[in-house]
């Protein structure tokens, strides 16, 4: 049994593609950046806590997920805005540049209390839309919910100018570094993942292959 500790419809749409079978509690985990927390500290501790937040409710042959995304520009960790006006500060701040997104991924087998975490780092080039098109994007509602104020998915902003790595990541769930993971701790997908995501991504990724191999580790 697997259970995906995150309330993100995106996150379980891209679980689904393994075809395993889960269910979904979600944690209730204080997200707040302890002072000179890294990027890469503050997204690994979180999805450890995710994880770690629903144990005690789970079956002892459950193996539970925890997941952490950020967007972060330079040394700023970009949350959710606050409002309007802050999605679209966020949206200007990320303009035509690349910045990064950290996703951290932890799994907490119950039965014996290992934990395996899986960090992702991906280049996001961002493309110079327009003001106009910040604020038609903002006005749709859709930037007040994610980190950095954008979806990187949404058909008709597209923010992103290209992609050379990990897509799934940016959406919340590295689903190659799952794969790998589960495999260590002997659960197999029963589907094709990788060939499964880039089918629903629309996206031909250049970095599928090494993940699996453990060619790259972190930071794609």
């Amino acid at each position: 049994m697997i259970v995906l500790a995150s309330n993100s419809p995106r996150r379980r749409q891209l679980l689904a593609l393994g075809n395993w079978k889960f269910t979904v509690a979600v944690s209730d985990v204080d997200e707040t950046q302890q002072a000179g927390e890294s990027p890469r500290d503050y997204v690994l501790r979180l999805a450890q806590a995710k994880a770690l937040a629903v144990a005690e409710k789970a079956q002892p042959e459950t193996i539970i997920i925890g997941s952490d995304t950020a967007v972060v520009d330079g040394d700023s960790i970009l949350g959710k805005p606050k409002d309007s006006q802050d999605a679209a500060r966020m949206l200007n701040q990320l303009r035509g540049h690349t910045h990064q997104v950290f996703t951290g991924v932890s799994f907490y087998r119950v039965s014996d209390g290992k934990m395996l975490t899986e960090l992702c780092i991906t280049d996001v080039p961002m493309r110079a839309y327009s003001e106009d098109e910040i604020s038609a994007y903002v006005q749709t509602g859709d930037p007040l919910d994610k980190a950095g104020a954008y979806a990187i998915q949404h058909p008709d902003f597209q923010p992103v100018e290209s992609m050379r790595g990990c897509y799934a990541s940016v959406m919340g769930l590295p689903m190659c570094h799952v794969v790998r993971t589960l495999n260590a701790l002997d659960v197999l997908p029963l589907a094709d993942v990788p060939a499964a995501c880039q089918n629903l991504l629309g996206y031909e990724c250049p970095v599928s292959g090494a993940i699996l191999r453990s060619e790259l580790k972190g930071n794609e």
